[in-house]
């Protein structure tokens, strides 16, 4: 008798997404992967597609005790106890054509005036060249800093509004159409809902979780820190390169 491959005592989280307009979704989708592809030929233009994100509560734990090592006939034996000396925040850009983590943010929260420094300090990079952040749609992705910082770097002088009252930073949806906005220098691509999977940077946060922080110990958030600084600077020297984005959006259907 064939033997059945079933693991009964294995298990994960399944979501069926909600979509309320299919078309529209996958159209996003589509966008999303046709502005991966164009990525190489738009930095030779001098615009820069960046995927960006926050990896959130990055715990410094230390082991109670020293991890004791592989030996023939023995696992990796690692201490059940540990002591907490806190998390850290990391807000990474992985630029679409090169590959390379650049202009990180490390600090123990992501504020909405956090995340707006932390694009700030990447446009710094390369001033005047123009700029696509690929997001997903985090409130704080979408915040009256966010549209003021893309005015001032338009130079513009038009009334933006009042935050929940009028005009352009009325809404999220009205600040949504503004920094989306492809007339715009710098300006923003969100990832649809339940998509987030679809931002490139994801795909290095894992890379980061199994190479720099699976089975390490951390005495000190100051070591936790340096470990991730390290890591990205040994990243972009040795490993970095594009990904090979081949998903160019399956269409929907009912």
């Amino acid at each position: 008798m064939e033997e059945i491959d079933l693991k009964p005592h294995r298990t994960q989280y399944w979501l069926n997404p909600t979509i309320d307009d299919p078309e529209r979704h996958a159209a996003q989708v589509a966008g999303l992967c046709e502005l991966y592809a164009a990525a190489p030929s738009l930095r030779e233009k001098g615009i820069h597609v960046v995927s960006s994100d926050e990896k959130t509560g990055i715990q410094a734990l230390e082991r109670a005790a020293p991890t004791l090592p592989t030996r023939p006939g023995t696992v990796e034996r690692r201490e059940f106890e540990y002591v907490r000396h806190g998390t850290l925040c990391l807000t990474a850009n992985f630029e679409v054509a090169t590959g390379q983590v650049i202009a990180p943010t490390i600090g123990v929260t992501r504020t909405e005036e956090e995340f707006a420094r932390h694009i700030e300090q990447t446009i710094a990079t390369a001033l005047t060249d123009g700029w696509v952040f690929v997001l997903d749609g985090l409130n704080t992705h979408l915040s009256e800093s966010l549209v003021r910082l893309v005015a001032s770097h338009d130079n513009s002088t038009a009334d933006l509004g009042e935050k929940g009252k009028r005009g352009i930073l009325h809404t999220m949806e009205s600040r949504r159409a503004f920094l989306t906005d492809e007339s715009h220098r710098v300006r923003f691509f969100y990832t649809p809902k339940h998509c987030s999977w679809l931002n490139q940077v994801e795909i290095w946060f894992s890379i980061l979780s199994r190479r720099a922080l699976k089975r390490a110990s951390f005495c000190s958030i100051g070591e936790l820190e340096t470990r991730l600084r390290d890591f990205i600077d040994y990243f972009n020297r040795v490993l970095a390169k594009p990904f090979r984005w081949t998903y160019s959006g399956r269409p929907l259907t009912a």
